[in-house]
């Protein structure tokens, strides 16, 4: 009996097996009845998050309010000045906080330019050879190949072909009738013919005419305009095609000295470009080109005003290879001007502020002769930004507290029933963000002034009473600030009743680390944290409650199997013994023959 009860057990665990109670649908019945505060309490939590949010974006009002108040709880910034110029092509004028406001007569006789060392002419060493290949000469600009005509004929080049072999293709190609020559002294060349030459067409696509610079002149005649070669600034200098090639030192590199800073240089590797950016990116205070069309290096002061320029070659001879040493300085200028009909005065700079002048704050540009009216005034748009900033901030507030704490009504229609429903706002109820709101507008609506400016009402910035919302009138507050600007800056400046500094008091506790905001959103967390936990105990228990529960069905399945095989064996048991007892007893009529037969053997 043992044995049957153990082969059994393993599928003892399906619901009802031996029962036939289906105990797996008990189970899930009671873990859902015992897990029904769970869904209430995430439920909770989901309104805590709400909760929470609201609060947060009611800080961020908030901290956008602060920003404003506290901007307008400076004196300073009420002494915002601005500045205009009666001929901007004259002058203009810029302004700081606190520059005196007033009008001044500034007049230029002249502007202040920078001194500038030009560099004498440098010359390319000429092309020289007529047998060097186009792209190997030193033209100034790179002959391309391709094609150009003289008299109507074609002539093809290429970038390998010498000057020699296209004068002959020249000649061959006019028929002997042009012939060209190069003169290495003056480095030119010259198109010679018996009637006049003419150069070039539209169907041209080499340079070769306007590298070499020969134009149809209408004469027999045509000369390049200018010498052929050029300085090329973008290899290394000392193959730069100077006239005088560029060298280092005695100690292989080279260096000068430009308003006493040294520049080094390798005329080996770096290019008269990279060393005209060596000069510009220096402490020496000018800027460095190469002036092409005049073939000269020039040098300008980067400061204007007659100031002078030092150049030395300490080793090498970079400044005296480009001219810069042998050029001559030509003297910038200072500004001439006087302000209010004062003495000239002179200054190095086009630009007059207050170490020049006094002026606390004024700066005036110069930008040509004649003269300007520079008027310098309150920047009242500014502050009346900053004010309807602070009003539409403040409605920010209230309008956004008003909405999480009053109820919503909205209205449906079905056929013909209508149905009303309403929502309450999801702070409804919390003293605490309606405690804000109130705090807020009492603030605002405070008259801490005597005098024509006595509260915001003066400025234009008024209520309907009907809610904590305000309006901006702004005529009514330029013309506060046109007229009473002393009276609106105490207004909201005054140290102990001014209304930005007490809604700026008021704010920094609400939104300190232990104000109103933070704690509620403290308390918000902790209260969801403490349902995290009661939700993560609970689900646990539930699992536990199941798998005890499940284990006792099973030893229920367990005891009713064993039953069932006891009384299955039991009832075997006395079936086979009833029927083996019926089959052994002797029937009457057997019986009383034996009974007979006995008698009979007896009595033999």
């Amino acid at each position: 009996m043992a044995a049957a009860t153990t082969s059994s057990s393993s599928s003892l665990a399906l619901s009802g097996l031996a029962s036939g109670i289906n105990w797996t649908n008990i189970i899930n019945d009671m873990a859902a009845a015992e897990s029904a505060p769970i869904t209430q309490w995430q439920d909770q939590q989901g309104t805590l998050n709400t909760e929470n949010s609201a609060y947060k974006t009611i800080g961020t009002d908030l901290a956008n309010l602060n920003n404003d108040v506290t901007t307008l709880s400076s004196p300073s910034f009420f002494q915002s000045t601005t500045s205009s110029s009666s001929n901007t092509d004259v002058a203009t004028a810029s302004t700081q906080t606190g520059t005196p406001v007033g009008n001044y007569t500034f007049s230029v006789s002249q502007l202040a330019t920078a001194s500038t060392q030009n560099g004498s002419t440098v010359s390319a060493q000429p092309i020289g050879s007529t047998s060097v290949a186009l792209d190997d000469s030193a033209f100034a600009e790179p002959i391309t190949a391709g094609s150009f005509t003289v008299n109507g004929q074609t002539i093809t080049v290429a970038a390998t072909d010498t000057l020699q072999s296209v004068f002959n293709q020249i000649s061959t190609a006019t028929g002997g009738d042009v012939t060209a020559s190069y003169d290495p002294t003056a480095d030119e060349i010259t198109l010679s013919s018996s009637a006049p030459i003419t150069l070039g067409s539209s169907a041209d696509t080499s340079n070769f005419l306007q590298a070499t610079q020969l134009y149809t002149n209408g004469s027999n005649s045509v000369t390049s305009l200018s010498a052929l070669a050029g300085i090329n600034i973008n290899t290394p200098a000392d193959q730069a095609n100077l006239a005088t090639a560029i060298t280092n030192g005695v100690s292989g590199q080279g260096t000068f000295k430009i308003n006493g800073v040294s520049i080094n240089y390798d005329a080996s590797t770096d290019s008269i470009t990279n060393i005209l950016q060596d000069i510009n990116n220096s402490a020496a205070g000018v800027t460095a080109t190469y002036d092409g069309a005049n073939n000269r290096f020039v040098l300008t002061n980067n400061n204007t005003g007659d100031l002078g320029m030092t150049l030395q070659d300490v080793s090498g001879n970079f400044l005296a290879a480009t001219g810069l040493s042998g050029g001559s300085l030509q003297a910038g200028n200072n500004l001439q001007y006087s302000l209010d009909g004062s003495l000239p005065k002179t200054s190095e700079s086009n630009t007059i502020d207050a170490s020049s002048e006094g002026l606390a704050g004024l700066s005036i540009t110069a930008l040509s002769t004649g003269s300007s009216n520079i008027t310098v005034s309150a920047d009242t748009q500014t502050i009346a930004t900053a004010i309807t900033n602070f009003v539409n901030d403040y409605n920010t507030v209230q309008n956004y507290i008003s909405s999480q704490t009053t109820a919503t009504t909205t209205s449906s229609t079905t056929g013909a029933a209508s149905t009303t429903t309403t929502t309450p706002g999801i702070l409804m109820g919390d003293m605490d963000a309606e405690g804000i709101a109130t705090n807020l507008r009492q603030l605002v609506d405070a008259s801490p002034m005597s005098g024509v400016i006595q509260n915001l009402n003066d400025l234009g910035v008024t209520s309907d009473g009907s809610d904590n919302l305000l309006t901006t009138s702004s005529l009514v507050l330029n013309n506060a600030l046109a007229n009473n600007l002393g009276q609106v800056t105490q207004l909201f400046t005054d140290p102990t009743n001014g209304i930005a500094t007490t809604v700026a008091g008021y704010l920094k506790d609400t939104l300190s680390s232990t104000g109103v905001v933070a704690t509620k959103e403290q308390n918000f967390n902790s209260q969801y944290t403490a349902l995290s936990t009661s939700i993560t105990n609970l689900q646990t228990k539930i699992t536990s409650d199941e798998a005890e529960m499940q284990n006792e069905f099973v030893e229920m399945e367990d005891a009713i199997s064993s039953i069932n095989v006891d009384k299955e064996y039991l009832n075997a048991y006395f079936n086979g013994s009833s029927s083996a007892s019926d089959q052994s007893a002797p029937t009457p009529a057997a019986t009383s023959q034996s009974s007979s037969s006995g008698t009979s053997s007896t009595s033999l």
